[in-house]
């Protein structure tokens, strides 16, 4: 299937999730989450939820982390350039919703994203390659791109993979592995 009528099906299907299973879906992945080895990671990114889509609640994530020692990277988007940049998420960073309705940090401390160990991505869907369907901006892409060969990518999705996604390209950048649940 291509990646638009894709985009179309799981943001449909992401709409029609009730509270109570977005609950029990985040409680699976968390699960799996909380049960990674990440004894050599040092510096985590994660993105901030985007409650309008009904994303992931990442917060007991970072807090989960937080507790681990790690240290959290969160992005601001450059809608005119299509790309990322990256900051430090202390416990007192002021984050702003931005006029795209994403949270962002204000006033952080930039970090590059050759320091990640660890990032975590968002999705609409996967397929059994660790190919993603995102929003279609290719933020994502251009950002993995710049990461070390060794930084490990995993994608955070609340549906299980499909079998392929059509129009993969060179730009695309499959994932390490995709958390899903798992019941």
């Amino acid at each position: 299937m291509k990646k638009l009528e894709l985009r179309n099906i799981y943001k449909q299907k992401r709409n029609e999730l009730t509270f109570d299973e977005i609950q029990n879906l985040q409680e699976s992945i968390y699960q799996q989450i909380y049960d990674l080895e990440i004894s050599q990671v040092e510096n985590i990114h994660l993105f901030l939820t985007l409650k309008k889509f009904k994303e992931i609640d990442t917060q007991p994530i970072i807090d989960y982390f937080r507790e681990q020692n790690k240290q959290i990277v969160v992005s601001k988007s450059n809608f005119s350039q299509n790309t990322l940049s990256h900051f430090i998420l202390e416990e007192d960073t002021e984050i702003k919703t931005n006029t795209y309705g994403i949270p962002e940090p204000k006033n952080a401390v930039p970090i590059s994203e050759k320091e990640l160990d660890l990032v975590f991505v968002p999705l609409l869907i996967s397929d059994k390659n660790n190919y993603r369907v995102g929003y279609g901006k290719g933020f994502y892409d251009r950002f993995l791109s710049n990461c070390r060969e060794d930084c490990k990518k995993i994608g955070v999705n609340f549906f299980k993979p499909i079998s392929k996604i059509s129009e993969i390209n060179k730009y695309d950048i499959p994932l390490d592995t995709v958390i899903y649940p798992k019941k």
